[in-house]
């Protein structure tokens, strides 16, 4: 964000680059190959003053975007981002100069992974990096930059503390049937099992349902689609998780922007026999290669493929297939739960692609579901009928209020007493 010399001199005398005396807590969220992050006062309402992110990490196209929402002021520029690591600066330097030296009072992380030790946000400590450095085979294009982002906020920020909001907690206390796998059991002790993913968007989503439909959390069945350039669904019944669909790794489950889903363990047998191919080379594929880019061989974007659908089979095909793989994780769901009360769809393809939404809910009208085209073609909170007896709601999630909720949660007494 450009600021201006006398800006920038305010923000030095009096501490915080909108003007008002008070202190901040950050979220730091860190995929793969992105960041966002964002700056919240920490008043009553966790107001946020700051959002922004750097995407496409590690590419040549790298992009660094930050909106100022109290003055609305909102910058895009190219950056050279090679890594998590050559961000770190230019983020803490953006940082310090709208809060001041001292405004952060607390960091919050989101940790894509929290294996079987972590359950619920927790303050991070020496003994658990040295826990998360310890999982990093279980999400190793994950935990590495998270863990160098915490350390970096350590040296810069070293009295400030950091909370760490695990991804997995969300499913933490799966039924024992969800949450197994069908290997040796050797292999349970070794930490295998379907740990779940997407959680702090998940307990968001329930929260919002909560607030605006109460009874949703007094033993309704709830489906919850997260739908994105990762994408998965969770069944929930009492407000707890009783299935999910992403596994022991985040690429399980759904077709993805990337990303397989599912996939039969004979295809890299098979690969390695006549293609020589590698474990590293299958991770990529899996990972980096596959899902929507794999199948329309254009893109990984929604957007950009629905733009290709009539032109380019590839691309009609790819989207053929991400909406019959979520029209058949919702029905198979829908058997786990007895039933269905509301589907939920999040996510920036459930929050924006109507179409999508009307093709994945083609068909399901035994479930109770008939959407309304004109509320679904609007994006309305509530796209259902009056007519269908299942609710079928679009709730923009914020994994970011959700990571501040936690650490304010947490560290409550001491951010009051530093406001």
């Amino acid at each position: 964000m450009a600021v201006s010399a006398s800006s920038s001199r305010r923000t030095k005398k009096r501490g915080d680059g909108n003007g008002r005396k008070g202190a901040f807590l950050l979220t730091i969220n860190a995929g793969s190959s992105s960041l966002k992050f964002a700056l919240f006062r920490a008043d009553v309402s966790l107001t946020r003053v700051l959002r922004g992110g750097v995407e496409r990490i590690g590419l040549e196209d790298s992009a660094f975007s930050v909106t100022d929402l109290v003055s609305g002021e909102t910058e895009r520029r190219p950056v050279r981002a090679p890594s998590h690591g050559s961000c770190i600066d230019m983020l803490l330097d953006l940082i310090e100069r709208k809060a001041g030296p001292d405004g952060v009072k607390a960091i919050g992380h989101r940790l894509v992974h929290g294996g079987p030790s972590y359950a619920e946000p927790q303050r991070v400590t020496t003994e658990m990096i040295e826990e998360l450095r310890r999982l990093i085979p279980l999400a190793m294009e994950h935990l590495p930059s998270e863990i160098e982002w915490i350390e970096a906020f350590s040296k810069r920020y070293p009295k400030c503390p950091q909370v760490a909001c695990f991804d997995t907690a969300f499913h933490s206390d799966l039924p024992r049937v969800s949450r197994m796998l069908p290997l040796p059991r050797r292999l349970e002790a070794l930490g295998l099992r379907r740990y779940g993913f997407h959680g702090l968007s998940y307990e968001f989503l329930m929260q919002e349902l909560s607030r605006l439909d109460p009874a949703t959390s007094g033993g309704r069945r709830v489906i919850l689609a997260h739908l994105g350039n990762g994408a998965s669904m969770a069944a929930v019944r009492d407000g707890k998780c009783v299935d999910t669909s992403m596994g022991f790794t985040p690429a399980a489950g759904l077709v993805m922007g990337k990303r397989t889903g599912d996939l039969d363990p004979g295809i890299f047998i098979h690969l390695a026999r006549t293609e020589k191919m590698s474990a590293d080379e299958f991770h990529r594929m899996v990972n980096q290669q596959s899902g929507l880019l794999g199948v329309s061989g254009a893109s990984s974007d929604m957007r950009e493929l629905l733009a290709l659908e009539s032109s380019d089979v590839r691309a009609a095909e790819a989207i053929a297939l991400f909406c019959h793989q979520a029209r058949k994780w919702i029905g198979s769901y829908a058997a786990v739960l007895g039933g269905l009360d509301t589907l939920v769809f999040a996510g920036g393809i459930g929050e924006n692609c109507s179409t999508v939404r009307s093709r994945i809910c083609d068909g399901l009208g035994f479930l109770g579901i008939e959407l309304d085209e004109g509320r679904n073609q609007a994006n309305a909170p509530v796209i259902s009928g009056a007519g269908g007896k299942t609710v079928a709601r679009v709730i923009r999630t914020d994994e970011e209020l959700m990571i501040a909720r936690s650490v304010e949660k947490i560290l409550s007494n001491k951010l009051r007493k530093a406001g």
